[in-house]
């Protein structure tokens, strides 16, 4: 059977933890399948981050989370999609991004039109000058 667990890598007195598919009968430490997820206890609040719809893939394919996991994916909403209590939003969140994206290309090519404008005022002057400059210095004759 495949488990959604936590599997220890932090230092002596310093846990912080990868959430993982294994197998069941591999040791806590031991060979995964995929690594979908940390948890940092020692932060304030504690740290929860998982990839939900690697969450959402295994656990539709039967794969059962340990009581901690449980929690965290309640915390990070896996388990009310799962339970059809919240609507999916992975394709609002995709719309979002891709018009966030979207923002951030138009503002980037405004700003390069204005450092362009800018550029080009700047260089006119100063080729304006460089011929001044020349016919202000004295001929000989």
């Amino acid at each position: 059977m495949v488990r959604i667990r936590l599997t220890r890598v932090g230092a002596k007195k310093q846990p912080y933890y990868r959430v993982v598919v294994a197998d069941q009968r591999s040791p806590r430490d031991g060979r995964f399948i995929e690594i979908i997820g940390n948890y940092n206890p020692r932060t304030d609040p504690p740290t929860m981050v998982v990839k939900k719809d690697r969450a959402l893939f295994w656990l539709r394919r039967g794969a059962q989370a340990s009581d901690a996991v449980t929690r965290i994916l309640e915390h990070s909403g896996v388990m009310a999609i799962m339970r059809g209590e919240a609507p999916e939003v992975e394709e609002e969140s995709v719309a979002e991004a891709k018009a966030a994206v979207e923002a951030e290309v138009e503002m980037a090519d405004e700003g390069a039109e204005d450092e362009d404008a800018t550029a080009e005022a700047a260089e006119e002057p100063a080729a304006a000058e460089e011929p001044a400059a020349e016919a202000e210095e004295p001929t000989e004759s």
